[in-house]
Protein backbone atom coordinates (compact mmCIF):
# COMPACT_ATOMS: atom_id res chain seq x y z
CA UNK A 1 0.00 0.00 0.00
CA UNK A 2 1.23 3.21 -1.40
CA UNK A 3 0.98 5.84 1.48
CA UNK A 4 2.59 8.95 0.08
CA UNK A 5 1.02 12.12 -0.60
CA UNK A 6 3.94 13.80 -1.96
CA UNK A 7 3.16 14.96 -6.13
CA UNK A 8 5.39 13.24 -8.44
CA UNK A 9 5.34 14.55 -11.89
CA UNK A 10 5.29 11.37 -14.29
CA UNK A 11 5.81 11.89 -18.05
CA UNK A 12 3.33 9.65 -19.41
CA UNK A 13 0.35 12.04 -17.09
CA UNK A 14 -0.34 14.73 -18.12
CA UNK A 15 -0.17 17.37 -15.77
CA UNK A 16 -4.45 18.69 -15.73
CA UNK A 17 -6.15 17.19 -12.51
CA UNK A 18 -9.48 16.07 -14.77
CA UNK A 19 -8.97 14.23 -17.98
CA UNK A 20 -12.03 12.85 -20.14
CA UNK A 21 -11.57 10.11 -22.05
CA UNK A 22 -13.39 9.90 -25.21
CA UNK A 23 -13.92 6.59 -27.78
CA UNK A 24 -13.68 6.32 -31.20
CA UNK A 25 -14.00 3.91 -33.83
CA UNK A 26 -10.64 5.04 -35.60
CA UNK A 27 -8.30 6.56 -33.43
CA UNK A 28 -5.77 7.36 -35.90
CA UNK A 29 -8.71 9.57 -37.62
CA UNK A 30 -9.96 11.01 -34.24
CA UNK A 31 -6.14 12.17 -33.99
CA UNK A 32 -6.19 13.64 -37.15
CA UNK A 33 -9.86 15.43 -36.66
CA UNK A 34 -9.03 16.84 -33.19
CA UNK A 35 -5.78 18.38 -33.90
CA UNK A 36 -7.10 19.84 -36.57
CA UNK A 37 -10.59 20.82 -35.95
CA UNK A 38 -10.13 22.48 -32.28
CA UNK A 39 -5.74 22.72 -31.72
CA UNK A 40 -4.79 19.59 -30.31
CA UNK A 41 -1.38 18.61 -30.34
CA UNK A 42 -0.28 14.44 -29.78
CA UNK A 43 1.25 14.03 -26.64
CA UNK A 44 1.48 10.39 -26.61
CA UNK A 45 0.44 7.67 -29.21
CA UNK A 46 0.20 3.86 -28.31
CA UNK A 47 -0.22 2.17 -31.49
CA UNK A 48 -3.51 2.65 -33.24
CA UNK A 49 -5.54 1.73 -29.85
CA UNK A 50 -4.77 4.87 -27.09
CA UNK A 51 -3.65 8.25 -27.88
CA UNK A 52 -3.04 11.73 -25.04
CA UNK A 53 -3.65 14.87 -27.06
CA UNK A 54 -2.77 18.15 -25.20
CA UNK A 55 -4.55 21.76 -25.59
CA UNK A 56 -2.91 24.55 -23.77
CA UNK A 57 -2.99 23.22 -20.14
CA UNK A 58 -5.71 21.25 -21.07
CA UNK A 59 -5.71 17.26 -22.00
CA UNK A 60 -8.07 14.69 -23.45
CA UNK A 61 -7.53 10.84 -23.89
CA UNK A 62 -8.67 8.95 -26.98
CA UNK A 63 -9.01 5.74 -27.06
CA UNK A 64 -10.67 2.26 -29.31
CA UNK A 65 -12.97 1.88 -26.66
CA UNK A 66 -13.08 0.07 -23.45
CA UNK A 67 -12.47 -3.17 -23.45
CA UNK A 68 -13.70 -5.57 -20.50
CA UNK A 69 -15.57 -2.48 -18.96
CA UNK A 70 -18.98 -2.23 -18.06
CA UNK A 71 -21.40 -0.92 -21.36
CA UNK A 72 -23.75 2.17 -20.30
CA UNK A 73 -27.30 1.43 -21.13
CA UNK A 74 -29.38 3.42 -23.37
CA UNK A 75 -26.51 3.95 -25.55
CA UNK A 76 -27.50 1.72 -29.09
CA UNK A 77 -24.44 0.24 -29.03
CA UNK A 78 -24.26 -0.50 -25.89
CA UNK A 79 -21.10 0.84 -25.48
CA UNK A 80 -18.81 3.13 -23.23
CA UNK A 81 -18.42 6.39 -25.47
CA UNK A 82 -16.91 8.35 -22.01
CA UNK A 83 -15.45 8.26 -19.09
CA UNK A 84 -13.06 10.77 -16.41
CA UNK A 85 -9.95 10.35 -15.14
CA UNK A 86 -8.63 12.60 -11.98
CA UNK A 87 -5.43 12.90 -10.38
CA UNK A 88 -5.32 13.06 -6.52
CA UNK A 89 -2.47 13.36 -4.28
CA UNK A 90 -3.23 10.22 -2.34
CA UNK A 91 -4.93 7.55 -4.14
CA UNK A 92 -5.58 4.89 -0.81
CA UNK A 93 -7.45 7.49 1.57
CA UNK A 94 -9.38 8.76 -1.90
CA UNK A 95 -10.21 5.14 -2.19
CA UNK A 96 -11.27 4.51 1.44
CA UNK A 97 -13.76 7.70 1.20
CA UNK A 98 -15.41 6.88 -2.01
CA UNK A 99 -16.26 3.48 -0.52
CA UNK A 100 -18.32 5.33 2.26
CA UNK A 101 -20.80 6.01 -0.59
CA UNK A 102 -21.10 2.53 -1.85
CA UNK A 103 -19.85 3.16 -5.89
CA UNK A 104 -19.43 -0.01 -8.18
CA UNK A 105 -15.70 -0.96 -7.75
CA UNK A 106 -14.20 -1.90 -11.07
CA UNK A 107 -11.10 -2.30 -9.87
CA UNK A 108 -9.21 -1.25 -6.66
CA UNK A 109 -5.77 0.51 -5.93
CA UNK A 110 -3.51 -0.96 -8.42
CA UNK A 111 0.46 0.15 -9.03
CA UNK A 112 0.75 -0.07 -13.37
CA UNK A 113 3.71 -0.10 -15.21
CA UNK A 114 3.30 3.14 -16.66
CA UNK A 115 3.83 4.67 -13.25
CA UNK A 116 0.50 5.51 -11.58
CA UNK A 117 -1.39 3.62 -9.26
CA UNK A 118 -5.32 3.35 -10.12
CA UNK A 119 -8.77 2.40 -9.50
CA UNK A 120 -12.38 2.85 -11.10
CA UNK A 121 -15.61 3.15 -9.75
CA UNK A 122 -19.25 3.57 -11.46
CA UNK A 123 -20.77 6.51 -10.16
CA UNK A 124 -24.63 6.31 -9.09
CA UNK A 125 -25.15 7.77 -12.39
CA UNK A 126 -23.65 4.82 -14.24
CA UNK A 127 -20.54 7.14 -15.07
CA UNK A 128 -17.05 5.38 -14.81
CA UNK A 129 -14.19 6.99 -13.15
CA UNK A 130 -10.87 6.49 -13.04
CA UNK A 131 -8.67 7.96 -10.18
CA UNK A 132 -4.54 8.25 -10.53
CA UNK A 133 -1.80 8.94 -8.49
CA UNK A 134 1.79 9.11 -10.11
CA UNK A 135 3.93 6.98 -8.08
CA UNK A 136 6.73 7.08 -10.50
CA UNK A 137 8.13 9.33 -13.11
CA UNK A 138 8.48 7.40 -16.56
CA UNK A 139 8.78 8.47 -19.89
CA UNK A 140 5.94 7.06 -22.31
CA UNK A 141 8.98 5.56 -24.59
CA UNK A 142 9.90 3.51 -21.62
CA UNK A 143 6.76 1.26 -22.58
CA UNK A 144 6.43 1.71 -25.81
CA UNK A 145 4.60 4.63 -27.14
CA UNK A 146 5.26 7.32 -29.81
CA UNK A 147 6.28 10.88 -28.09
CA UNK A 148 4.24 13.76 -29.87
CA UNK A 149 5.66 17.31 -29.57
CA UNK A 150 3.50 18.27 -26.99
CA UNK A 151 5.22 16.40 -24.51
CA UNK A 152 8.50 17.79 -22.10
CA UNK A 153 10.84 14.51 -23.14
Amino acid sequence: MHMSTATIDNRTMPPCTVIPILAYPNVDEAISWLCGAFGFALRWRMGSHRTQLAYKEGCVVVTDGFANQPTVTGNENNAVTHSVMMRVNDIDTHFANALLYNPTVLHGPTDFFYGERQYSVKDIGGHIWTFSQSIKDVSPTEWGAEVGEAIKR
